[in-house]
């Protein structure tokens, strides 16, 4: 937990840097005004609240009433500040598997919980990206079409083969990392992959058990639906802010413009995407190459991208780590 406060800082320098190289003074990001300014915020919350409920919803009817409704979506809130310090957006899910495991639930069907969350909202993000991608494409913007498409193709596939893939095969750790683990880690190494082993086993079994019976593909499908709703107020949140300083975009432009950055975002390159999905919000809107940033009068301002990523990003970088403290790694006692 140190070092990801010490890591929130960094993800200001591109920040700086965009505000240095265009000119961006603080008065520029006052004129956005107040109201535009907190009716971004409450969108992202609106948005973080709608995966909180999600995941509570999808741990209650695998669980049962085994946890407060209230107290598990504020948990899942509070894991997406591990997401927010992270490149590429991951860690969430590990939040929800110890404070589930805590709670006195066995590891695997924890996992099996925090998959379905986190599947849903990747099939939910990725699809409203790839629209976008195509959207990019269809107006010209080759190489930033091309950066959204493949991004947000192969992490879609990529989850959602495994995830369905777990209910007809055993995944294992890969002979090559195990053999690197056994060889490095001696004693511990060898009980660390039984371990392992035996946590994917236990989940894939799980997943052959659940997936394929109506209750789960009932779940599976509102959660999906939660997550469109979740994703689609967090694309709502710039048109918000960009009202502030004069420029109209619709809604549906809006949430493939921020979708598109989501997706430039998730590549590995900063932390929490910093500075990615500044520049790809902007290159998407303009039909820019994303490594060329002179914007014409009458265009979406830095200004607005700036003032979008400190509603969407800084604010409620501290109400999550709040929540992480509050619940998730709070002590508590197993039912």
């Amino acid at each position: 937990m140190n070092w990801r406060l010490v890591a929130i800082p960094v993800t200001l320098i591109p920040i700086f840097i965009i505000a240095i190289q265009f000119d961006i003074q603080l008065d520029d990001l006052l004129a956005i005004g107040i109201f535009p300014f907190v009716g971004a915020i409450i969108a992202m919350m609106i948005k973080l609240g709608l995966q909180g409920v999600k995941f509570a919803y999808i741990a209650r009817k695998y669980l049962g009433s085994f946890d407060s409704f209230f107290k598990l979506t504020g948990v899942r809130i509070g894991s997406e500040f591990i997401k927010f310090t992270t490149p590429m957006f991951v860690g969430a899910e590990l939040v929800v598997i110890y404070y589930l495991h805590k709670k006195g639930v066995n590891p695997a069907k924890a996992a099996w919980i925090a998959i379905m969350d986190i599947v849903t909202e990747v099939f939910a993000a990725g699809l409203l990206s790839i629209m976008a991608g195509i959207i990019a494409l269809l107006n010209g913007a080759y190489v930033v079409a091309a950066v959204i498409l493949a991004v947000s193709i192969v992490i879609t596939s990529l989850w959602m083969v495994m995830f369905f893939l777990s209910s007809k095969h055993t995944f294992q750790v890969p002979k090559i990392l195990e053999n690197l683990t056994k060889r490095f880690g001696k004693e511990k190494g060898v009980k660390a992959i039984e371990k392992t082993n035996t946590w994917m086993e236990e989940v894939c079994t799980m997943s052959r058990e659940n997936l394929k019976t109506p209750e789960s593909k009932k779940i599976f499908t509102i959660s999906f639906l939660f997550s469109l709703a979740s994703w689609s107020f967090y694309g709502i949140s710039f048109m918000v802010i960009a009202m502030g300083t004069g420029f109209v975009i619709s809604a549906f432009d809006s949430i493939m413009a921020v979708m598109g950055a989501n997706a430039i975002g998730n590549l590995p390159i900063t932390i929490g995407g910093s500075g990615l999905a500044e520049f790809g919000i902007v290159a998407y809107l303009n039909n820019l190459d994303p490594f060329a940033f002179e914007i014409s009068e009458g265009i979406v301002g830095w200004n607005s991208v700036i003032g979008w990523r400190i509603a969407t990003y800084y604010v409620p970088i501290v109400i999550t780590w709040l929540l992480l403290v509050k619940l998730a790694l709070s002590k508590i006692s197993k039912s």
